[in-house]
């Protein structure tokens, strides 16, 4: 039994409002250290500015970009650390994967399984096309030059925020899109990383496709597992996601809301 898990996600939580906070006095007041993070078009704007790639590095010579390295090996680490079993810092909703999880329900019934997937898929392909549209309005945003990089940079440290803020507090897509009972039984739990690093797409370097496309690999691997093992995602076949078997606890603040087999407000 792990009694601290809502306390472990509100820690989290907390240290990531932190890190927002230092990111956002950054942008506001020093908006020059988001330089170091070169892309194409920033090269080609100072190019056609007038100045060469020696005075670029020059000018990039007077930072130290060890923090960029830091928090880019962080956000890596933590996609790398939540395709592990052992992880004892996360929740079932997203550890309900793995095989070692699964405790199967005695004659549970596969036509309803099969059932109760589908309405979930068919939600979470609603949640994928809602998401995109909104961030391909940031996208063309970027591409027209009315954003620039560290506004999708704030962008993603913002949806950072955002992902534990549904799982603690409120969730829209809890609300709205998949009417899942709690987190426990989120279909899309493991889309976060995904979610939070949509904006790099956008920005053309190392370190931000790295972490994208990372999260696109933790995103597939848990797509892939649903599909081979649906039984794994549901309660009505996986004793451990019951209620009374419950042992996160996380649900302290945000309660349970909707019937798991209707979607159905309780």
């Amino acid at each position: 039994m792990r009694p601290h898990m809502f306390q472990i996600y509100v820690a989290k939580l907390v240290f990531r409002i932190g890190v927002f906070l230092v990111v956002l006095w950054t942008y506001l007041f020093h908006g020059e250290y988001f330089d170091l993070l070169l892309t194409e078009k920033s090269i080609v704007n100072f190019q056609l500015a007038g100045g060469t790639l020696e005075e670029l590095n020059a000018y990039l010579s007077q930072f130290n970009n060890i923090g960029i390295i830091v928090v880019w090996g962080l956000l890596m680490l933590s996609m790398i650390l939540h395709m592990l079993p052992s992880n004892k810092t996360l929740t079932m909703g997203s550890k309900k994967e793995f095989a070692d999880t699964y405790v199967q329900v005695k004659d549970y019934d596969e036509l309803e399984m099969y059932r109760y997937v589908q309405k979930n898929n068919l939600s979470a392909i609603w949640v994928l096309l809602a998401w995109l549209s909104v961030n391909a309005v940031f996208g063309a945003l970027y591409v027209f030059d009315i954003i620039a990089v560290k506004e999708l940079i704030l962008l993603s440290l913002f949806y950072y925020v955002c992902d534990l803020i549904c799982v603690v507090i409120w969730c829209p897509f809890q609300q709205f899109f998949i009417k899942n009972k709690c987190c426990v039984n989120c279909r899309i739990f493991n889309w976060g990383h995904f979610m939070m690093f949509t904006p790099m797409l956008f920005i053309r370097n190392f370190f931000t496709w790295s972490l994208f496309f990372t999260s696109i690999v933790v995103m597939l691997r848990w797509e892939i597992t649903l599909l081979r093992h649906p039984e794994r995602f549901w309660e009505g076949s996986n004793d451990i996601l019951k209620c009374s078997n419950c042992q996160d606890k996380i649900c302290q603040f945000k309660k349970p809301q909707f019937v798991e087999k209707t979607g159905k407000k309780l």
